[in-house]
């Protein structure tokens, strides 16, 4: 099982190798790949040393699995030369997330639609994960009507420059900025880039992400994404509009009992979730679970989750394991 990490030195590429190295994945042979200022240097993957490769070099070995995490324009590029060598590619950039013949997969969703014929796979976009991870039961159980999304997310969903940004400042020095204010002690509201609707592009990928991996084009979404100086996970508060009456225990009943989600949600003990204790996890934290009494059919909950695990690396491990799980490679 020939393995290919492209955007290895990344900071999902690093936690895509430890999430790889906990769970045990079936490797014969790891293939780190890099840029060109990296290839040739070495990395660490469980006890041993890896070379760095070049891309070129990578799609001449033939891997089984490459997993993306490199950009939108490398995955535009090279995603179809792995897949035209065999290789079965899971991507976690926005290239292929819209493409009407590429499957947009949450495993624990719809990870039954894929087949043998899916050479590029697509992984959502972070804070869609896991905020469809919880809905995806709702959905099922009384149908999603409306959602209204806000956003507060972590630093590390920017990067690696994000995060330096914010210790700089923690300490007082100046240095390269990721975003155009200060983040420590601020909240933007800007992720991603402002497109002609108002919108940002982290707003719209809520959207539109959101109808696709739920196969329902009529669930009316509308998001604010917000970053702030928090490096955990992202947090997101939202309403959701359904098509049935419910009960509140029936709601924690089926989050309880939905894979990869962990519902923390009693007031009296100050529990709920927090990127704190959502860092360095799998799962999807689920809590403040409440009727809206402002209007009929209608919930708030708070969703949290480790930004670079399950909104990334995780998912498409996971993705990965059902491949293999199912000879699907």
């Amino acid at each position: 099982m020939k393995v290919a990490v492209v955007g290895a030195t990344g900071m999902v590429g690093q936690v895509m190798l430890k999430v790889l190295a906990e769970r045990n994945f079936p490797i014969t042979e790891l293939i780190p790949v890099a840029s060109s200022r990296s290839v040739g240097k070495k990395i660490l993957f469980k006890e041993g040393e890896y070379t760095i490769h070049s891309m070129d070099d990578a799609i001449a070995a033939r891997p089984a699995i490459a997993i993306f995490s490199a950009g939108g324009d490398t995955s535009l590029e090279f995603a179809p030369k792995f897949a035209a060598v065999g290789t079965t590619v899971i991507d976690n950039s926005s290239a292929w997330r819209m493409d009407a013949n590429t499957k947009l997969v949450v495993p624990e969703i719809n990870a039954t639609s894929l087949t043998k014929k899916d050479k590029i796979i697509a992984n959502p976009n972070c804070s869609t994960i896991q905020m469809v991870l919880a809905m995806s039961p709702l959905h099922r159980e009384y149908g999603i009507k409306r959602l209204v999304i806000s956003t507060y997310q972590s630093i590390t969903g920017t990067g690696v420059k994000a995060v330096q940004q914010l210790e700089n400042e923690y300490a007082g020095e100046k240095g390269e900025m990721a975003y155009p204010y200060p983040i420590h002690r601020n909240a933007i509201p800007a992720c991603d880039v402002f497109q002609e609707n108002g919108y940002t592009k982290e707003e719209l990928k809520l959207v539109n992400e959101t109808q696709k991996i739920l196969d329902d084009r009529s669930i009316a979404v509308t998001a604010t994404a917000v970053r702030i100086p928090v490096v955990g996970g992202h947090s997101e508060s939202v309403n959701v509009e359904l098509h049935k009456e419910f009960d509140e225990k029936d709601i924690r009943k089926i989050l309880n009992e939905t894979s990869g989600v962990t519902v923390q949600d009693n007031p009296d003990t100050n529990t709920y979730p927090m990127p704190i204790y959502a860092e360095g996890k799998n799962d999807v934290f689920v809590g403040r679970i409440r009727r809206d009494y402002s209007q009929e059919n209608t919930l708030n909950m708070w969703i949290v989750s480790d930004n670079l695990r399950k909104g990334a690396a995780t998912n498409a491990v996971q993705i990965a394991e059902y491949l293999v799980g199912n000879g699907l490679v």
